[in-house]
């Protein structure tokens, strides 16, 4: 306790910004899981392959992880 006070000018700034990395990485994880922002990025996903800039292959396996992604939103949603 006592080596932890004498280091808290040192440690302090550290353990700041450590913090507010962890919170912008929950958010991170929060906006990147939440349902609107999977159906615009699969809307997106629509726009790239329509346009040409994605191949078939490329679509298919990225529309499938955006769609279970969203099943499984909304079974947890559900759920509650």
């Amino acid at each position: 306790m006592l080596l932890k006070l004498l280091f808290a000018p040192v440690l302090g700034p550290i353990e700041g910004v450590s913090w507010v990395a962890n919170k912008m990485l929950e958010q991170a994880d929060i906006a990147t899981n939440d349902l609107e922002s999977l159906q615009k990025q699969l809307l997106a996903l629509q726009l790239a392959f329509d346009m040409g800039e994605l191949s078939e292959d490329d679509f298919e396996a990225q529309e499938e992880e955006l769609l279970l992604a969203i099943q499984e939103l909304e079974d947890e949603a559900e759920e509650d």
